[in-house]
């Protein structure tokens, strides 16, 4: 990739952190697939725009799956990246997400509670009303924000961050996400993406203690620029 294409993405950046629009395909963290992670692009090209000698340190915060767009957030030091993590331990990132799903949810809002057992074989989740053996609670709020054609724009202000917890608690409502065959959709994005984006990533800064919020943009297709398009009038 083009370093000066990353540059185009990097949507906040000072001496603590780095903040990026995630494409789908990427990976954040190196994975089995052996494909070059986001955080390996980053310190190349931060080595690159700060002719720095030697290793260039590069934190993960928090990871995305790899069919999800939109806001992740790096440490460019170990302090600051121990002082994210305690953000994220005591629930203090607020993070903000946009899903396209194809069925009109139950209600209008609301939130949703699960209980979910990870299964790594399967790489999947599996949600329970339910406390059950090897369960982690799971929770969301949720509002219908837009409405298109034929699908429907949910905005999930996530609580807890458990694996693939916003893809199997929409599911579990009976809302699968578009393009997400492993949780009920019934046709998959010709891009291989999942249409659920990391829209917002709001947190006090770890260093000068001032509010930070920042906004991604959702990916360029036809019917993520609707739903961008008419969220704007609403702002």
């Amino acid at each position: 990739m083009s370093l000066s294409l990353l540059e185009e993405r990097i949507l906040f950046e000072d001496n603590h952190l780095l903040i990026v629009n995630k494409l789908p395909s990427e990976i954040v963290q190196g994975d089995k697939t052996g494909d070059q992670p986001l955080s390996e692009l980053l310190k190349t090209f931060l080595k690159e725009k700060y002719n720095k000698p030697g290793n260039v340190f590069v934190g993960v915060v928090h990871r995305l799956d790899r069919p999800v767009s939109g806001v992740v957030a790096f440490a460019k030091t170990s302090k600051a990246l121990s002082r994210m993590n305690q953000l994220v331990k005591d629930r203090s990132l607020r993070k903000t997400y946009w899903a396209i799903v194809k069925n009109h949810p139950p209600a209008l809002s609301g939130t949703l509670i699960h209980y979910l057992v990870r299964n790594e074989k399967q790489n999947k989740s599996f949600a329970y009303q339910k406390e059950v053996k090897g369960s982690k609670e799971a929770v969301l709020d949720y509002r219908l924000v837009a409405k298109a054609e034929n699908y429907y724009l949910l905005e999930i202000d996530l609580k807890t961050g458990r694996h693939h917890q916003i893809r199997a608690q929409l599911a579990a409502m009976g809302c699968p996400i578009k393009g997400d065959l492993k949780y009920g959709s019934q046709r998959s994005n010709e891009d291989a993406s999942i249409s659920l984006h990391a829209l917002k990533l709001s947190f006090v800064h770890p260093v000068k203690k001032e509010p930070v919020e920042v906004t991604a943009p959702p990916p360029n297709d036809k019917l993520w620029n609707y739903f961008y398009n008419e969220q704007r009038k609403n702002l």
